[in-house]
């Protein structure tokens, strides 16, 4: 699958380096329409400032992107309970992906593959290499843990997550491709999909995320919002290097 992933702050879709220094790319119902179109498989829609401002997902927002496409749809940011859920499905959200919210209280995740459904949950784990080890970070990388990723995502895995969305901080907007030895491991080890998210360049790192990354799903945002690769064509050279793909 291929996603693209608007990250949502103050109302306007933003992409950074590293997660830092973020610029505008654009209005997030645009976009989401026009990836819709262009062929993508699922759409990723993350308030990335709903939990350093503490406070819930857009969900005006959230309402207006899901009218505009006809793709499953990933909603996140802020989601701490089981009623904010409730609110998102209700304004169109396919999916939640909780990130900060399931470390603090890892029984939130069990709460709501026991309400939802397990399809309905996606953990996302941003992480750092730090000193030979992966370590879990929050509030939009700004909380260093020490949660190992592996473990982590074993136990998350566990508590009934349907997929993980694993977020390399040392890839994300560097365009160099996505951290695959990390994946390869995280697949290994996991019977759920995994969504790779950091990194996406050109289409050679889509083709060695599936292939050496062993990566269910790729998720990008600047390559896509900046029209550096335009869908249609990534898939098609996936196709031809016999990865599958819905064309």
């Amino acid at each position: 699958r291929i996603i693209p992933c608007l990250d949502i702050k103050d109302g306007r879709t933003v992409k950074g380096v590293n997660f830092l220094n973020l610029r505008d790319a654009g209005d997030p119902v645009e976009l989401a329409r026009r990836y819709a179109k262009e062929g993508a498989d699922e759409l990723v829609f993350l308030d990335i400032s709903a939990t350093v401002q503490k406070r819930k997902t857009l969900v005006a927002l959230v309402e207006a992107v899901a009218k505009a496409i006809d793709i499953p749809f990933t909603v996140g940011g802020g989601i701490t309970s089981v009623e904010d859920v409730q609110l998102l499905l209700q304004h169109g959200a396919d999916k939640v992906s909780i990130n900060s919210a399931a470390v603090k209280q890892p029984d939130v995740i069990n709460q709501l593959a026991h309400h939802f459904g397990s399809q309905c949950v996606v953990v996302a784990i941003d992480a750092k290499y730090v000193a030979g080890q992966w370590k879990v970070h929050l509030v939009g990388g700004t909380q260093p843990t020490t949660l190992d990723l592996f473990e982590w995502a074993q136990e998350v895995e566990q508590r009934g997550a349907g997929e993980i969305l694993f977020t390399s901080m040392d890839h994300d907007g560097t365009k160099e491709g996505f951290a695959n030895a990390a994946l390869a491991q995280l697949s290994s080890t996991l019977s759920i999909p995994i969504i790779a998210s950091g990194g996406a360049g050109e289409q050679q790192h889509f083709k060695d995320v599936f292939l050496k990354g062993k990566a269910d799903a790729a998720l990008a945002a600047s390559v896509f919002h900046f029209n550096t690769l335009p869908i249609p064509q990534l898939k098609a050279y996936l196709n031809k290097h016999q990865i599958p793909v819905r064309l």
